[in-house]
């Protein structure tokens, strides 16, 4: 099974592709859909939604992973992130793939076993997983990665 993880931002989203077989995990891409030099609040959405389309289109996965929003202390961030988060679901609906929603805490249990663990526990377990090198930079990619294992860890629920 391949799993797209993505990690829903205003201007960068993480993505994380990776396969799944038995148990095991292998990373297959990951990278950033980058629309920071876009201004218009317009043409960035339409930006991350065509660049999510040809990301699918290309990658082919049979599960979209994506995490839900949470708590947000800035009512201005977490407009735009739904905004984002929006276009970003709406490219895997218009691609017929199955979509798995994933909260904050579930992705730390998905991934470390523990609810409360803390962002260097998740990086580093996912290098541990994938069998990486190194941890990914920046962020954004790792939690992609992360919330891509998540949807793997719950598949069985999803593609029954």
């Amino acid at each position: 099974m391949v799993i797209l993880g993505i990690d829903p931002g205003t201007t960068r989203i993480g993505y994380g592709l990776i396969k799944k077989e038995g148990n095991q995990y292998k990373s297959l891409s990951y990278g950033l859909i980058n629309a920071e030099k876009i201004s218009d609040s317009f043409e960035r959405l339409e930006f991350i939604y065509q660049e999510t389309l040809n990301l699918i289109q290309k990658t082919q996965p049979d599960l979209y992973s994506i995490e839900q929003l949470f708590f947000f202390k800035n009512s201005k961030t977490i407009i735009s992130v739904s905004q984002a988060r929006g276009v970003l679901l709406l490219a895997a609906k218009h691609s017929k793939i199955p979509i798995f929603e994933c909260t904050p805490l579930q992705v730390k249990q998905g991934v470390t076993g523990y609810g409360k663990a803390d962002k260097t526990q998740i990086a580093k377990m996912v290098q541990m997983l994938l069998k990486l090198p190194e941890i990914p930079k920046p962020d954004d990619i790792t939690d992609a990665l992360s919330i891509a294992i998540t949807g793997g860890n719950f598949c069985k629920k999803i593609m029954a």
